[in-house]
């Protein structure tokens, strides 16, 4: 798959993805076209090539009337302004908490700077979105696309803008972070813990609550769908414990919270170094770090024990 191609979801009604060629790395950012009777695009890559997107479309020939960022970091919801501006009759949908940084992004994009560093070579300005071109979307809430239902499901451990959306015709979940990052590369579900609110508890509670869903097909915005199965969830709740668990550990053996985010940049594994690129892949460890830093610092701020990662 080249960035700019366009595949359909064998398993799945008239689902489609697109390869936005994120952080020039091939799969890693997957935009959903629904081609149904009110069509709708799901995530919006982080702009820097919604060309490929609206080409995407053009090849489709679908004309979308609702906008759905799964949540507002960048690389999910930076593409929002210019599709809304090349559709001016869709709606853009966004949970509640991100509505205003759609709206006007100056502290969006500051604080996507911060965290991502360097990395912020790979994006672009987002485009405000309209105020009169976007609603806001909370739990429960249901979005009726002609032939099924996307209801959607708040997701708040990844950040508190996050939701996932089911699809009831397909039983499919658009997972956005609430899962990991699968990478069919090593077969194996990553952490994502990005500051500056990751929340350990409310992320195990989100996979339970895509699980509960008991989904066929997990639509990942990172590489791609797969395969739903009791292994894949599961298996990242483990690997959410392990991650904070071992952050933990590393802070009480380094001298400084810089040392231990180099620690795990310098140990990044060889396989992601491969999908990724080595710049990649240890800006991803850098930034995950920081995250989980971030959320041992709260809760021992909130009284908790910083030490229980299972109490996320």
């Amino acid at each position: 798959m080249a960035a700019g191609d366009v595949t359909t979801v064998e398993a799945c009604t008239d689902l489609h993805y697109v390869d936005t060629g994120m952080y020039d790395t091939a799969g890693y950012g997957a935009v959903y076209v629904l081609d149904t009777p009110r069509p709708a695009v799901i995530d919006t890559g982080i702009g820097t090539h919604h060309d490929r997107v609206l080409d995407a479309l053009a090849e489709l020939d679908v004309e979308p009337e609702l906008i759905l960022p799964t949540h507002v970091h960048l690389d999910h919801a930076g593409g929002a302004g210019f599709l809304a501006e090349a559709f001016p009759d869709a709606e853009v949908r966004v949970h509640e908490v991100g509505l205003p940084h759609l709206v006007d992004p100056e502290r969006l994009v500051a604080g996507t700077e911060a965290a991502v560093g360097e990395q912020w070579a790979y994006y672009v300005e987002p485009e405000p979105v309209p105020e009169d071109q976007i609603a806001p979307l909370t739990d429960g809430d249901e979005l009726d696309l002609g032939d099924r239902t996307l209801t959607v499901h708040h997701a708040p451990g990844h950040a508190p803008h996050q939701v996932v959306f089911h699809d009831d015709r397909d039983d499919a979940v658009f997972t956005a972070d609430a899962v990991g990052i699968y990478v069919p590369a090593v077969d194996a579900v990553r952490q994502t813990s990005p500051p500056s609110q990751f929340d350990l508890d409310q992320a195990l509670a989100d996979v339970d609550t895509v699980a509960e869903l008991e989904p066929e097909t997990l639509c990942f915005p990172h590489f791609g769908p797969r395969e739903a199965t009791d292994a894949v969830l599961s298996g990242y709740k483990r690997t959410l414990v392990e991650w904070v668990e071992a952050v933990r550990r590393a802070r009480s053996e380094e001298p400084d919270d810089d040392a231990v985010i180099e620690r795990f940049a310098d140990a990044v594994d060889a396989d992601l170094v491969e999908v990724w690129g080595a710049e990649k892949a240890r800006a991803e460890e850098r930034l995950n770090t920081r995250g989980v830093l971030g959320y041992l610092d709260a809760t021992a701020d909130d009284g908790e024990d910083a030490g229980d990662a299972n109490g996320e």
